[in-house]
């Protein structure tokens, strides 16, 4: 699908809100409002609406908004087997706050697909390129509590082979960009270095479309804009990652760009990736101007090449009021448009 993609082609890291009929809106992990058949029709209901929305903004690399699942990460793990949902356990997530978490058990498996309907459903939809996004190994191990492996790095690489079996079955089914989700990155930098990037490369492990790997400074909620305030006048995180991603096979890299405080020139050490750079604040209501995001775009090209710079979302908008998030994804849009014109 690259060739049919335009010149600086616009994406989003992955969620949207949910219609205020299936989930309460502006909420993380909102339980679902709907039951049986009714939340099946309710969910492809709101990936069409999700698809229409981003459309309707002139993205050209769609997400299905995550509308089919709860929680980026909990979405994904509360279908598999050796993690006890019901029992839960607190810990500190990222390092920055407390949560109720599922327990691993046991040995941890698939017992069948648990996005290969959604990928078809949603390829049904569009002839246009696509995108889905899965949890990233680290991330998942993170966002639990083990009392089986007894090894964050053996939980891991047991989740990435996981998380390998549902890409290869994205990608046959005709998903253009499979993404994985790992904030986590940016917290764990020993750990990216040990195991972490081995992790994500076993997950995409013979995946042919092309992938990508999300490492933000997390959703717009207030635990993460408080630990934002202690991160000082330069966010320098990237730069114990990106040294690493550039050397792996993942093919783009999707980070936090707009109204941070990340140095924009650390990009520059993504030589050879796509460069999914955040144009769109998530942390904040106030909807951006097509101008503010053709600024950011401008000054992502002095340090990548257009043919390699993709204007996205700094992560997802799953807890914004759907009007915003439909503003924002307007002035992304018309951004890029804006800088489009100019380079040709």
């Amino acid at each position: 699908m690259r060739s049919a993609w335009p010149l600086l082609p616009t994406t989003i890291a992955g969620s949207l809100p949910k219609p205020a009929w299936l989930a309460e809106p502006e909420k993380l992990w909102a339980p679902w409002k709907l039951e049986g058949r009714a939340l099946e029709e309710g969910k492809n209901d709101a990936v069409r609406l999700a698809l229409g929305m981003q459309e309707k903004a002139g993205i050209d690399i769609s997400s299905d908004g995550e509308q089919t699942r709860r929680h980026f990460v909990n979405g994904y793990m509360e279908k598999l087997e050796g993690i006890d949902f019901k029992n839960l356990k607190t810990v500190r997530i990222r390092n920055r706050y407390d949560a109720n978490v599922p327990r691993v058990v046991g040995p941890v498996s698939r017992p069948r697909s648990v996005h290969a309907q959604d990928a078809k459903f949603f390829r049904s939809l569009s002839d246009r390129p696509l995108k889905f996004t899965l949890p990233g190994p680290m991330t998942m191990v993170d966002t639990l509590y083990d009392e089986h492996y007894g090894s964050r790095e053996k939980l891991a690489m047991a989740f990435a082979e996981i998380l390998n079996q549902e890409a290869l079955e994205l990608c046959e089914a005709g998903i253009d960009v499979i993404q994985f989700d790992e904030p986590a990155f940016n917290v764990y930098f020993d750990e990216v270095r040990d195991w972490g990037i081995a992790a994500l490369e076993r997950a995409r492990r013979g995946v042919r479309c092309r992938t990508a790997v999300h490492i933000c400074y997390g959703y717009g909620i207030e635990a993460n804009n408080a630990w934002k305030k202690t991160l000082g006048d330069s966010w320098r995180q990237y730069e114990n990652t990106f040294p690493l991603l550039a050397k792996s096979s993942i093919d783009q890299i999707s980070l936090e760009c707009a109204n941070s405080h990340v140095p924009i020139d650390l990009i520059g050490m993504l030589e050879g990736k796509d460069v999914l750079v955040g144009c769109i604040d998530v942390a904040s209501n106030r909807v951006e101007t097509p101008e503010e995001v053709a600024a950011t775009i401008r000054q992502a090209l002095k340090f990548v090449p257009k043919e390699r710079l993709f204007p996205c979302t700094n992560c997802g908008m799953v807890p914004l009021h759907r009007d915003v998030a439909a503003g924002k994804l307007a002035a992304l849009g018309a951004g890029a448009a804006l800088v489009r014109k100019e380079l040709v």
